[in-house]
């Protein structure tokens, strides 16, 4: 989902435009503004913006090595490797080389080249790829005099309708800018991420706009173009960036060293209000998340949150759904200590929540290898929070997971990720359930939310 043929933008199923939602009442207070006063502003139209950006904005090639399909070897005579390139943009945030640009654009990458406005050429290696908000950084290589950056701009201070401009390489045509206003904030339940809470812009996004920015009226950087929703694959104006205070996030992890972002928890789990949950707990409107679940001894559980209270804003930012409650907090860092507003039994309240990193361990190549048995060479790991977490599962699931696998195992038709749910219909608990499994079996597995029983022999 996250690379067309081109391999240059995200591009959803219009289908798809139905799931997604937005947070109402989460918009900044209107501030002093003016329409243009003479023929003369209205002249001048966005060419100082642009000016002000533009230098900023590169064009990015990526070249990866990709396996050929072995009939294509057999009967076309095709080599077994080819050279695939993708294009994409991004934007220089610091003056020695610093770009931040879509993961999809270099994922799997051996070469990476950043054209510059200016028509400079540096290469670049990542310096962390976050396959979750979909944002990479870049250090450009053989740098030695300023580049021009843009400033970026988290303070969330955007209105729906406010001005934008999307500024990028689409279908490899050199750098466009095009225009447009903020559609909506806030979306969530998009296809795109778990966690993610995009702006939604109106501005021509194309193929190879992914990864440039979105940029306000003053020149700033507000969000990161990365998918648009299309049957054409083009443009229909329904776009979504990245907002500015997660590539933010992203950015101090990579330049603070680290190999991956570190997403804090709260520890609680819950379902978005609706109507008839809102005339039932006698709210005047249908807003925030009420808690259905919260782990024991985690943050929220720490913090005194319980089941039942509806949790309307993370740091003075409303939320609405799970999707926005884990945008919220894992825009922070783990340890820090946030606001969370709630309800309880109708009378708002302010608690802090100091949210930390999910327990367990994240590493999706952890396990144990099963030795004997009908399942031998599979590689299963009990779940935690943190491992459901990073193979893009629900932190409070339970059970045993696929984490890897040999290649007998492979040819029965378990795949990495697979959930184990039961053995001759009974539940699997453990991985000593799953080492305990002799002879001949009917087993039962979890993938992409539908259950699946078959013979393993």
């Amino acid at each position: 989902m996250k690379s067309s043929s081109l391999a240059l933008a995200a591009v959803l199923s219009l289908g798809v435009a139905g799931a997604v939602q937005a947070q109402d009442g989460v918009f900044a207070e209107p501030n002093a503004r003016a329409v243009p006063a003479d023929a003369l502003s209205m002249k001048a139209g966005f060419a100082p913006v642009v000016r002000r950006a533009a230098p900023a904005v590169v064009n990015i090639s990526a070249r990866s090595v990709q396996q050929v399909d072995p009939f294509f070897q057999m009967f076309r005579g095709m080599p077994a490797q080819r050279m695939a390139e993708s294009a994409g943009s991004g934007v220089i945030v610091r003056a020695d080389g610093i770009v931040v640009t879509n993961n999809h654009v270099i994922e799997g990458a051996q070469q990476i080249r950043v054209v510059l406005n200016d028509r400079r050429e540096y290469p670049a290696h990542v310096l962390l790829a976050d396959e979750r908000a979909d944002v990479a950084v870049l250090q450009l290589e053989g740098v030695t005099e300023q580049l021009p950056t843009l400033p970026i701009d988290d303070r969330e201070e955007q209105q729906v309708g406010d001005l934008v401009l999307a500024i990028g390489n689409p279908f490899g045509v050199g750098q466009t800018v095009t225009n447009g206003i903020i559609s909506a904030l806030n979306r969530t339940e998009t296809g795109i991420s778990d966690s993610g809470s995009f702006i939604q812009t109106d501005a021509a996004i194309n193929p190879g706009n992914s990864g440039g920015p979105l940029v306000d009226m003053d020149g700033e950087v507000i969000g990161i173009n990365t998918a648009i929703f299309s049957r054409s694959g083009s443009s229909s104006g329904v776009g979504f960036a990245i907002p500015a205070s997660m590539v933010k996030r992203v950015i101090a992890s990579a330049v603070g060293g680290a190999t991956s972002v570190v997403r804090p928890w709260l520890g609680v789990k819950g379902e978005g209000v609706s109507a008839d949950i809102a005339r039932s707990l006698g709210m005047d409107r249908p807003v925030g998340l009420v808690v259905t679940q919260v782990w024991s001894s985690g943050p929220g559980d720490r913090a005194g949150i319980q089941e039942g209270d509806v949790i309307t804003s993370v740091a003075g930012q409303e939320v609405n759904d799970q999707g926005g409650l884990n945008f919220r907090v894992g825009t922070h860092n783990p340890n820090d200590t946030v606001s969370v507003g709630l309800l309880r039994d109708g009378r708002p309240m302010t608690v802090n929540a100091r949210v930390s990193a999910l327990p367990g361990e994240a590493g999706a190549d952890q396990g144990t290898l099963i030795a004997r048995g009908p399942l031998a060479g599979l590689k299963v790991a009990a779940l935690t929070p943190a491992l459901a977490d990073s193979l893009g599962g629900d932190p409070f699931l339970k059970g045993v997971i696929v984490t890897g696998y040999g290649e007998g195992v492979r040819n029965r038709g378990i795949r990495r990720g697979d959930f184990l749910r039961a053995v001759n219909g009974d539940a699997i608990n453990s991985v000593a359930d799953v080492q305990a499994i002799t002879g001949p079996t009917q087993l039962t597995i979890e993938r992409n939310g539908q259950r699946i029983t078959g013979v393993i022999r």
